[in-house]
């Protein structure tokens, strides 16, 4: 019986004495060169990698011969991998002794559900690394030549989720969404309509600016210049879905005697 099949029943620390090692390692928004060196090494020295649906074949070309591969994506809806299954899969292999890769879509440390699989690391004794990766909100402003701060407009930026443990509704908006800040919003799509109105509740001008990236650093990157009141139905014309981040920044205030020093979106704008 492999680790893999046998991960339901995971053997005690004690029973290893020499345990392999755990990697969580970020795979970046999709492009391979995007990938650090320190990513590059730890996948050619795997003895086994678990991947995310994320994760592009091409990234996969960067996994040592011999290693296995296994696939552990999730999808809202249809999760054949419930986190605790993935928790028990990669300690079985590294309680085998294995060199375990955890390769995670964009940042490991960002909504990539690290902290359970560090846990589960620890609570073994095994030994635990996280590798740092582009995450989205970084690899799309790159992408669209649109920073993520500009001096005297934005100097903050928050990174937000839509999607929540089941049964969660989103966190209150009113505390993030002050002028001065750059939103971005991972995993928003299902429920764009939501934000929306959520973000108008919360003060935020219907007219707001927003753009929205999907696939980002893919060959089949699009993005979407909008407005709040409108990103839901542009989205939808425009075919625009998951993976996305919606991306909005609420200018400061301007000083007496100056305009605002970022424009109103009066029409959607496909690139």
């Amino acid at each position: 019986m492999s680790f893999l099949e046998n991960a339901s029943l995971i053997v005690s620390a004690a029973a290893c004495p020499k345990p392999g090692r755990i990697t969580l390692v970020g795979a970046g928004p999709g492009a391979a060169d995007l990938l650090t060196l320190r990513a590059i090494r730890c996948l050619g020295q795997a003895d086994v990698v678990f991947y995310d649906r994320l994760v592009e074949p091409d990234v996969l070309d960067f996994i040592r011969a011999g290693a296995e591969r296994i696939f552990v994506g999730k999808e809202v809806g249809a999760n054949s991998w419930p986190q605790p299954r993935i928790d028990a899969a990669i300690l079985s292999a590294a309680l085998a002794g294995k060199q375990v890769v955890r390769l995670k879509s964009g940042d490991p440390s960002i909504f990539g559900r690290a902290c359970e699989e560090i846990s589960a690391a620890r609570s073994y004794g095994i030994p635990v690394e996280v590798v740092a990766g582009v995450t989205a909100a970084s690899a799309a402003a790159a992408s669209l030549c649109q920073p993520l701060t500009e001096r005297g407009v934005t100097d903050r930026v928050v990174l937000a989720t839509a999607t929540c443990r089941p049964g969660e509704s989103m966190s209150d908006l009113r505390d993030v969404a002050s002028p001065g800040t750059t939103l971005v919003f991972y995993m928003a799509m299902h429920q764009i309509s939501d934000l929306a109105a959520q973000l108008v509740a919360t003060g935020v001008r219907p007219d707001q600016p927003v753009t929205v990236a999907s696939q980002v650093s893919r060959p089949s990157e699009r993005s979407l210049h909008t407005t709040v009141q409108h990103m839901a139905q542009d989205c939808s014309v425009a075919g625009i879905g998951s993976p996305a981040v919606i991306m909005i920044s609420r200018a400061k205030a301007a000083p007496p005697g100056m305009g605002t020093q970022t424009g109103v979106a009066t029409a959607a704008t496909i690139a």
